[in-house]
This record gives structure tokens, C-alpha cells and sequence, in this order.
């Protein structure tokens, strides 16, 4: 299932979540992505940790 936020100006981060397969991985809006991950929750720590970073 995919969790999906939009943005709302140019320099807004804005993540995602992306299921593959057994894996977990974070997105952003300007480009970035997190390692794939099994648990959904590190997954979306590293969503957390690049949005206030």
C-alpha cells in the first residue's frame, strides 16, 4: 500500500512510502530515496530523518 503526500511548494518535502515486493522504501518529491527497508517503520524513519535534515 502507498502512502502519499503531495507538495505544496518548490521547496517542500513531501514523502512517500513504496511497497516492493518484501521491501520497504521512503521517496521524496525532490528526488530523494532510502534504502529499502523490511519493516515499514525504518522505512518511514528514514522518510522523518531526510524531511528535518
Amino acid at each position: 500500500m502507498e502512502q502519499q503526500d503531495f507538495p505544496t511548494g518548490p521547496e517542500e518535502h513531501r514523502t512517500t512510502t513504496v511497497e516492493q515486493g518484501r521491501f520497504c522504501v521512503a521517496r521524496c518529491s525532490c528526488g530523494w530515496r532510502g534504502p529499502a527497508r523490511r519493516a515499514r517503520s525504518l522505512a518511514r524513519s528514514d522518510a522523518e530523518v531526510h524531511e528535518a535534515g
